[in-house]
């Protein structure tokens, strides 16, 4: 096939215009993606201005609340109320410790009494819960204001001897008293006879005709204990009235026909010193 100048010329001349045209289209596309970019970066940076004004109100908003808060609290109004709770607080705590010395001193002053065996493990009425000892008579009085009692001073072992109240003025003379070794019932709640307080009881063999002191056996000493054999020996420290103990106990407390001092048959005994008696008596009531 032959082909023509004219038309390679026409050939040629077409190629060149189409590769103007390529050109022209290739740089109209790079002008639109330039332009593009442009836009795009220009309106990120539009709304990073926008949020950057944002970002300052809500500062200046922020300050200006932070402001008024510290104006609040420094305000003289609000210090004098802060001043008087913490005021209030100090009084209020003062008052607690006050309230707690207090309480503390109140048990210190009146601790509890610690019970005894007798009050916490010990249910029977007998006499081992009363509290026999040993007495010596230092001297006898004629009460101030009663005519049938005594006012005796006892030695009973203790640091100062124990004021004791008896009627006995009928039955004997205060000679006959003074200097006796005796029975007591120590523990016995102390009372006021006719206004002297008695802090224990003369045990003696008793009509109502006639009243004998009972008699310990020799060589008992102020102080020394009587106990009963087979009864344990738990006194209680004061006897409650209520309950009635000396009262229950009583009258099993007798004299036999030899005239010893027994409990429901079991002798008066100091240990180691023999048997408490009565003189004459025999067979009678022990009060």
């Amino acid at each position: 096939m032959i082909i023509k100048d004219d038309e390679v010329n026409i050939m040629k001349l077409k190629a060149s215009q189409t590769e103007e045209l390529l050109t022209h289209v290739k740089s109209q596309l790079d002008e639109c993606l330039k332009q593009s970019v442009n836009a795009h970066i220009s309106r990120l940076q539009n709304e990073n201005l926008e949020l950057s004004e944002e970002i300052k109100k809500l500062k200046r908003i922020l300050e200006k609340n932070e402001g008024s808060q510290v104006q609040k609290i420094s305000s003289p109004d609000n210090k004098d109320k802060l001043i008087e709770e913490k005021r209030r607080e100090s009084t209020n705590d003062v008052a607690k410790e006050e309230k707690t010395k207090k309480r503390a001193e109140k048990k210190e002053a009146k601790p509890a009494a610690k019970p005894s065996k007798s009050d916490t493990t010990n249910d029977v009425i007998d006499v081992g819960r009363l509290d026999f000892r040993i007495g010596h008579i230092i001297s006898v009085e004629k009460h101030p204001d009663a005519d049938s009692l005594y006012v005796e001073k006892v030695d009973v072992g203790e640091p100062n001897p124990r004021t004791v109240v008896s009627g006995l003025v009928k039955h004997m003379s205060a000679t006959d008293l003074e200097n006796r070794t005796v029975v007591l019932l120590c523990n016995l709640k102390p009372a006021k006879m006719r206004g002297v307080t008695s802090e224990a009881m003369v045990m003696c063999a008793s009509t109502p005709e006639k009243v004998e002191v009972l008699i310990p056996p020799e060589g008992s000493l102020p102080g020394d204990l009587v106990e009963f054999e087979g009864y344990e020996r738990t006194p209680d420290p004061v006897l409650n009235p209520k309950k009635k103990i000396f009262e229950t106990c009583a009258p099993d407390l007798k004299t036999d026909e030899n005239g010893v001092a027994k409990y429901k048959d079991v002798p008066f005994v100091v240990p180691g010193k023999g048997k408490v008696v009565s003189k004459t008596l025999t067979n009678v009531q022990i009060k």
